[in-house]
């Protein structure tokens, strides 16, 4: 049995959804597809697929069997094209994730340069404003806002953006503008509960000054979306980053206040799976993001882009 030939079939099944589909994308007959899948499983003793009416499903060993051969191919595909010099048009699937407002804002309005520049790739974008696991999803590179919970993770350093007070001039006209920390206290926040985002405790700090907050609100919102919303629609204010409102100050639709304070940094990082080397296709995205971020209009990346060796 052909061992890589027996990878790509079975990715091709999952991928696809049937046997059929898989040999109509390998050129062959379904018969052959169906003969290759028992064979693997034969050969290792465990099944790895589950027929039911409503189709094929990997069990965990077939799961597990189907990200190492992607991740495989992937990696053979790469060392062709670089031994054919063929470095300037990748190849294959890459697999991006990222949080989902700041992936529809700043990241694919920005795609189609990359994609043109790579006929031959095909890309995944993943959103999700949770820290997926990059591994078990077969993530290539992952985009993420704030502090690196886990130290294992392979990392570049792309930006950071400060994160700020805002809100719509009807919100603070209504409920008149904060002057220092405390006033925040008399404020309806809409606190955003994914963790980089600071949860509701906001350290505020001005020289030697640091002044502590536990915002107040009666909203809480788990998605970066919903707080744009719920902002823009003068239900509240928000502690934010500059990234996430960019478009909206430019225009004036929203503002900021306590301008004189400052609060922490938002970073932006790439991360890379743990116990394997990036992939070409992954350090040209990662490289191809930064080229971006350091010539997009003020209203986008760059606006309070910083580059990091």
């Amino acid at each position: 049995m052909d061992r890589l030939a027996a990878m790509e079939t079975f990715v091709y099944v999952l991928e696809t959804g049937s046997f059929s589909a898989a040999a109509r994308r390998l050129n062959i007959g379904q018969p052959a597809v169906s003969k290759t899948i028992a064979q693997l499983e034969e050969r290792f003793g465990v099944r790895l697929l589950l027929r039911s009416t409503r189709g094929l499903t990997p069990t965990e060993a077939g799961e597990e069997y189907y990200q190492s051969a992607k991740r495989a191919i992937d990696d053979i595909n790469q060392a062709e094209a670089a031994v054919r010099g063929a470095g300037h048009g990748l190849t294959g699937r890459l697999r991006i994730c990222a949080p989902v407002t700041f992936a529809r804002m700043h990241i694919l309005p920005h795609l189609g340069p990359f994609l043109s520049r790579h006929p031959e790739l095909n890309v995944d974008v993943v959103l999700d404003d949770r820290h997926i696991d990059l591994i078990a999803e077969g993530i290539d590179v992952g985009l993420r806002l704030g502090a690196l919970s886990d130290s294992s993770l392979i990392a570049r350093k792309l930006g950071a953006a400060p994160l700020q007070i805002v809100g719509t001039p009807a919100y603070f006209a209504r409920r008149g503008e904060p002057k220092n920390p405390e006033d925040l206290l008399s404020h309806q926040a809409v606190v955003y509960t994914q963790s980089r985002g600071g949860g509701a405790r906001w350290i505020f700090t001005r020289g030697e000054e640091i002044c502590t907050i536990n915002a107040l609100g009666r909203i809480r919102v788990s998605a970066a979306e919903g707080m744009r919303t719920l902002v823009r629609s003068g239900l509240g204010l928000a502690m934010a980053s500059q990234w996430m409102f960019a478009p909206e100050q430019a225009s004036g639709e929203v503002v900021t206040v306590l301008n004189d304070w400052h609060l922490p940094m938002m970073d932006l990082w790439a991360v890379f799976p743990t116990g394997r080397m990036a992939s070409a296709k992954a350090r040209a995205f990662v490289d191809y993001l930064a080229g971006v971020m350091e010539t997009a209009p003020d209203t986008d990346l760059n606006a309070t882009y910083s580059q990091q060796e």
